[in-house]
């Protein structure tokens, strides 16, 4: 546990079901987890381990291949299988094929697609809690700001379910008009196609699939979506997937649980009101 005055979120790791240490790294200069500083940080320990694990986010992956690097190894990125020790399970080609991975280094250095697990019960452990000294700043970059996006609905990648419309909205205004509704009634988080983002109807941070966010909800509906490999890379791992397309060859039909041709501009509105 890497940060500034980080002893609460230590303490609360520790109860984690299945950890059986915490270290605790308490420094300013990990206050806001600059790559160049926590890397060294995991650095100072690391030949203490065999396994080196970070989740595949932009943290993660910013991190991860410093670490690899300095320890002169491969990294094994965005795992969502373990098979043993030394194998794991990674998808490629956009999700239409998973390698399995060998590794022999001596210590592995993996990242890990957090959608691809279930999520460990967050009590019920009680890990000691030991204390590391904090490295020195490394000086190589600094933190100027943070702008954060502020929503009241859930952030994608955590949602239990997630509402997603395609390029078929038509218009910025038609995605809230049409869409908003049904994520507001169901409390769920907004996510939209590549395509829908690129033409300006939704944000660069709703989109989901293989150039945006890896999700994997309980319940993922997809509102004029065609379901190209890139869009289904990023949602393919959802518990139910429900799609409304007009187009009965749509290939996201294909994934679908359950599948309604028709024109969303009359079904989605039609949904809301049955809720």
């Amino acid at each position: 546990m890497a940060g500034a005055n980080a002893a609460e979120a230590a303490a609360a790791a520790a109860k984690i079901a299945g950890v059986a240490k915490v270290i605790a790294a308490d420094s300013p200069s990990l206050a806001e987890n600059l790559a160049e500083n926590v890397a060294a940080q995991v650095l100072a320990i690391a030949q203490n381990y065999s396994h080196i694990l970070f989740p595949a986010t932009a943290n993660g992956k910013n991190v991860a291949p410093r670490v690899a690097a300095k320890l002169d190894v491969a990294q094994i990125s965005d795992i969502t299988k373990v098979d043993s020790p030394d194998t794991f399970e990674r998808a490629i080609y956009a999700g239409n094929a998973i390698a399995t991975v060998q590794s022999s280094d001596a210590i592995k250095v993996v990242t890990v697609r957090t959608t691809g697990f279930d999520a460990a019960a967050a009590t019920g452990g009680s890990a000691p809690v030991e204390n590391a000294e904090g490295v020195a700043d490394s000086g190589k970059s600094s933190f100027v700001g943070r702008e954060v996006t502020k929503s009241e609905r859930p952030e994608l990648t955590a949602a239990k379910i997630i509402v997603s419309g395609g390029r078929a909205l038509g218009s910025a205004e038609k995605f809230t008009e049409v869409m908003a509704p049904l994520a507001d009634k169901l409390n769920a988080g907004l996510g939209a196609s590549r395509a829908a983002v690129d033409a300006g109807y939704a944000p660069n941070d709703w989109q989901v699939g293989q150039t945006g966010k890896i999700v994997a909800p309980q319940l993922y509906i997809a509102c004029g979506i065609s379901g190209a490999i890139q869009h289904l890379a990023g949602m393919k791992d959802s518990k139910v997937i429900v799609a409304i397309n007009k187009d009965p060859e749509a290939p996201i039909f294909s994934v679908a649980d359950y599948g309604l041709e028709a024109d969303l501009f009359t079904a989605v509105p039609e949904l809301v009101k049955a809720l």
